[in-house]
């Protein structure tokens, strides 16, 4: 059985003393949970994170890695400086980062190689803007950027990869896909993974729903066969509203 993961992406949202409260009121609601959970925090509160996580089963994760080891590359973090903060996953390829900062298929596949190669798991988002979605081209959308994705890793790699399905069209605006929809959309993205690694591999992989899950529509995106989880954003920056998605499945 797959253990299920609800991951929490914080954005650019927390300064350290708000981190430290966020989290000191997180940890004891979501002690109990039978599912993965893991906070993925701003670069300058990773530290601050990562004391406050000690002894708790909440998994500490950053919004994104270069896939440099070092270098003439400001602005951005490598693998080994997020592995020596104890960071146990990281997002590549948000919607966000493709939307504003120009990430293509081809660099979110080199910074998760450059993760897995130090170790970390990678929580690899794809999906579909409102036009390609209107336009009927969902499903070449996120299988290109499943395939693209994940190109060149091997059947070892997979094992430390989540991949999270958020439609761009859905992300910060309120709106989620139907439970059927997001279900129907998380078994073409397993239909890729099967066509590169083999039907064990597509079954195991951990797919995520991370179209503004929350705890009024939790219980029905989770009913979903295809759905292991939740990529949650506005939901997480609330102690109780992300203990709520955690625990209320």
């Amino acid at each position: 059985m797959k253990k299920e993961i609800i991951a929490g992406n914080w954005k650019m949202n927390n300064n350290k003393e708000q981190t430290l409260a966020l989290i000191n009121e997180l940890k004891p609601l979501v002690k109990d949970a039978k599912c993965e959970v893991v906070v993925c925090v701003p670069f300058t509160s990773i530290e601050t994170a990562r004391k406050a996580l000690r002894g708790s089963n909440i998994k500490l994760g950053a919004q994104n890695v270069h896939w440099a080891p070092k270098g003439a590359f400001t602005g951005e973090i490598s693998a080994d400086m997020l592995v020596e903060q104890k960071v146990k996953y990281v997002l590549v390829g948000h919607s966000e980062r493709r939307q504003y900062f120009g990430e293509t298929n081809q660099s979110v596949n080199a910074r998760a190689k450059a993760a897995l190669g130090a170790g970390l798991n990678v929580i690899m988002c794809v999906g579909e803007t409102l036009e390609e979605r209107e336009t009927g081209k969902t499903a070449d959308v996120v299988t290109k950027q499943t395939l693209e994705g994940l190109e060149g890793i091997e059947k070892d790699g997979l094992k430390k990869i989540v991949i999270a399905y958020e439609p761009v069209w859905a992300i910060g605006t309120g709106k989620t896909a139907t439970a059927q929809d997001a279900n129907d959309t998380i078994a073409i993205i397993r239909k890729a993974v099967k066509k590169l690694y083999g039907r064990n591999y597509a079954k195991s992989i951990r797919i995520q729903y991370g179209g503004s899950m929350n705890p009024g529509n939790v219980k029905e995106l989770m009913a979903m066969p295809e759905i292991d989880g939740g990529l949650i954003g506005g939901a997480s920056l609330r102690a109780k509203d992300f203990a709520a998605v955690v625990l209320d499945r």
